[in-house]
């Protein structure tokens, strides 16, 4: 287990937040639940069927069972979803239908303060966890955006904070323009210094440093850079940096020797998504790093989406960075 995942867990246990985990027929979500009770991390809600749950043979005492076709809550939350939705023009009956869907039932537990965040996404899309969360929880105050970022920890690594980054957006926004790339590089600032409790140094990543290649791409960069630095003055922040210039110290003062950030960077905010996509999942499988994520930034309360190729291992890594966010929504 690497010092972050257990500053993560320490710093859960610390303040149990209870979290809701909709995917209660998924084996790997029964296995990391079984973890974060025994270790006392967070207190669960857990949605589906009670017999199936109880026949997995998992140790799950301590955690809510419910099953959202039979709960109590049905109605109460059905009429609550409605009053939130009707000028969009859902009706009371179509609110009770999203009832029967455990992702609606369990960002409206976050919404009614019976669960402090919720984490999904082993057996269901991003799009579909992150539907609900939009339309019922909506964005944190202050905040435009909605994006997303991995904590990548790489193994045997002299660069970042010990190994420690940050990559964003690897999840969500598919081509963000120079004003969106310049608020998912705030948001991923924020979300560094809220987990790490140190200063993030963020670096813009292009194929282009300081001006060595003139065209689109690159300027898209150079101006999101300019604006995040005009929305977070007191953030270490530059681009356009290439990766080995960002995090490398001797190539990045060889190519940017007045840059605040190259050769020290420890949150990578990519030009795209594909660039982002690609470039956790290669650090993932040749670096053998770990991969925490995708943890979503902005919105107002914490809700993250898991891979579906996800390890119990990485449930239990989510549910411990969901309480810490819960924790600092509430502070």
């Amino acid at each position: 287990m690497s010092s972050f995942l257990d500053s993560m867990i320490s710093r859960a246990k610390a303040d149990r937040q209870t979290i809701v985990l909709p995917e209660g027929d998924d084996a790997r979500t029964l296995e990391a639940a079984e973890r974060i009770l025994a270790e006392g991390v967070a207190d669960l809600v857990i949605l589906g069927d009670a017999e199936r749950i109880a026949a997995s043979g998992r140790a799950l005492e301590g955690a809510r069972i419910v099953d959202v076709r039979t709960s109590e809550l049905r109605d109460e939350l059905a009429e609550a979803l409605f009053e939130l939705r009707r000028a969009k023009g859902m009706t009371l009956e179509q609110a009770r239908e999203k009832m029967d869907d455990v992702l609606y039932f369990g960002v409206m537990l976050v919404k009614t303060g019976r669960a402090d965040g919720m984490v999904a996404g082993a057996c269901h899309a991003t799009g579909d966890v992150l539907r609900p969360c939009l339309q019922i929880l909506k964005t944190a105050p202050g905040v435009k955006l909605v994006s997303s970022f991995f904590v990548m920890v790489v193994p045997n690594c002299e660069y970042g904070q010990n190994g420690t980054f940050i990559f964003s957006d690897c999840g969500l926004e598919v081509q963000p323009d120079a004003e969106r790339l310049a608020h998912i590089a705030v948001g991923s600032a924020r979300s560094w210094k809220a987990l790490m409790g140190t200063e993030p140094v963020v670096a813009l990543m292009s194929h282009s440093t300081y001006g060595s290649a003139k065209n689109d791409d690159a300027a898209k960069v150079v101006e999101a850079a300019r604006i995040a630095r005009e929305l977070a003055p007191d953030v270490a922040l530059d681009g356009e940096l290439q990766a080995d210039a960002a995090i490398v110290p001797s190539v990045g003062s060889s190519k940017a020797p007045d840059s605040p950030v190259a050769g020290r960077a420890n949150v990578l905010v990519f030009p795209d998504l594909d660039a982002g996509n690609i470039g956790y999942k290669l650090v993932q499988r040749l670096a053998k790093a770990e991969a925490y994520g995708p943890i979503t930034q902005g919105i107002a309360a914490p809700v993250n989406d898991l891979s579906r190729g996800c390890s119990a291992d990485d449930i239990v890594g989510v549910i411990a960075i969901t309480c810490v966010q819960a924790q600092g929504a509430k502070a």
